[in-house]
């Protein structure tokens, strides 16, 4: 991080202890003090092949050196809340769904790059997905993942939703948080786009929510090698219910109503648009645009059991990293919010633990500019990509099987009866060319 940077946050910290504190809750200054012994980050999953290769190669998993342990707010606000920086070009593509609704994806060139890109290409490099916040809010490390990503030979595409960050809303229609049929045509779009590509996709904060509901609902048909979410938050009912502190609360509020503003008169045929620009939560927020519909109302409790997006979750058959900080003061308390069971029973997701971080934060008290959480996921993605490679020719499984039958994990008890058709019109036998060994 940037000295400049250093020196502001420390003068912050000084300064505006105490009303932080008071506005933000306990969390500013939890697990803030300094000098303990334990490690700082820590991998929690299931014992596997690819956990036990993961701790071998990964050497960023092992170390973190965050910009100030006692500032999880002010890392949050930066990653959040700072602008982000004129240093990349990006190609907007308009895509026009099955319904005629618009999603954009906004696929980053760099500084020197032409502003134009070809259509298609037949390069291997891989696409990097980069799927934001629920409210559409493009933040400044999600340029700077792209910055990153660029360096390491990616194509990073930032994806966006029907209305917002500048794509029209042309229907009637508002993407449900748990609902993956847009972002599914997307990454067949894609797919079409760099045929000879792998795929990986990453999500900042409650972008989890859409990313976790996709690789849920498509399961193994899904066109992703490998996913990661940086500051997930899982128990999103809850979240909605309880709220953020005040001051996120307030601003995620303010956020989304000026957002739609813009659509008040259209969407008022759809939804009550002064209870909406009334609402003083984003729980009755997401009640009126989305329950409360003119067209088709539901329950509240109806609605989560159709949108939580770890509904599905026994059928993600990818690996999926989760980036985590105990000191999120947006998620909230580790012990209650975060989902340890998941990660120490499914062999598919892994949870990387950190002490410090904030909420999307991860900053590095070092001459680098990068974020950690950007480092440790690229190096997550390279190292299971080898594996699988190695797996690939050590089991002679080079070239793809034409027949075979495809993995369908089963259901647990419990889950939830509203699990929409598995329909994914992805075939498995054209992505992946590797057996699913790490799971034993």
């Amino acid at each position: 991080m940037r000295g400049w940077a250093s020196a502001l946050c420390n003068l912050l910290q000084q300064l505006f202890y105490w009303p932080l504190q008071l506005c933000l809750g306990s969390s500013f200054w939890a697990a803030g003090t300094p000098g303990g012994a334990e490690p700082q980050s820590r991998l929690v999953c299931k014992p596997s092949a690819l956990a036990r290769h993961l701790q071998r190669h990964c050497l960023t998993f092992r170390a973190l050196g965050c910009l100030s342990r006692l500032l999880p707010a002010l890392q949050s606000w930066l990653g959040v809340l700072w602008p982000p920086g004129d240093g990349l070009h990006f190609s907007r593509d308009l895509l026009q769904l099955s319904d005629e609704g618009l999603v954009a994806l906004d696929w980053a060139l760099g500084a020197g790059s032409h502003r134009r890109r070809r259509s298609s290409s037949n390069s291997s490099n891989p696409v990097l997905l980069i799927i934001g916040n629920s409210f559409g809010r493009i933040t400044s490390n999600m340029f700077k993942l792209c910055e990153l990503a660029l360096s390491h030979g990616y194509h990073p595409v930032i994806y966006n939703r029907r209305g917002q960050n500048g794509c029209p809303l042309n229907t009637l229609k508002l993407q449900p948080f748990g609902d993956p049929s847009d972002l599914r045509e997307a990454i067949r779009y894609i797919r079409y786009q760099h045929p000879m590509a792998r795929l990986y996709t990453v999500s900042e904060s409650t972008g989890a929510g859409l990313l976790l509901s996709y690789l849920g609902e498509c399961g193994s048909s899904s066109y992703v090698t490998a996913a990661a979410c940086i500051s997930p938050i899982f128990r999103y009912q809850d979240w909605f219910e309880m709220g953020p502190p005040w001051f996120y609360h307030w601003l995620l509020l303010l956020y989304q109503k000026i957002s739609l503003s813009r659509y008040s008169t259209a969407l008022g045929e759809i939804v009550d648009t002064e209870k909406f620009f009334a609402s003083s939560s984003i729980r009755e927020l997401e009640d009126v645009l989305f329950c409360q519909s003119k067209k088709a109302p539901l329950s509240w409790e109806l609605y989560w059991e159709r949108n939580d997006p770890l509904r599905d979750v026994d059928e993600v058959a990818i690996p999926v990293l989760c980036i985590c900080s105990q000191d999120d003061p947006i998620r909230g308390d580790p012990g209650t919010t975060l989902p340890f069971e998941l990660f120490e029973t499914n062999p598919h997701f892994f949870l990387l633990l950190t002490q410090h971080g904030g909420h999307c934060g991860f900053l590095q008290d070092t001459s680098s500019d990068a974020i950690w959480s950007h480092e440790a996921l690229l190096e997550f993605f390279r190292s299971t990509t080898e594996f699988f490679m190695t797996e690939e020719r050590g089991k002679g499984f080079g070239k793809r099987k034409e027949g075979g039958v495809l993995f369908k994990a089963t259901r647990s008890r419990g889950a939830s009866p509203y699990k929409r058709e598995s329909f994914c019109s992805h075939y498995i036998h054209d992505i992946y060319n590797w057996q699913r060994s790490y799971t034993r």
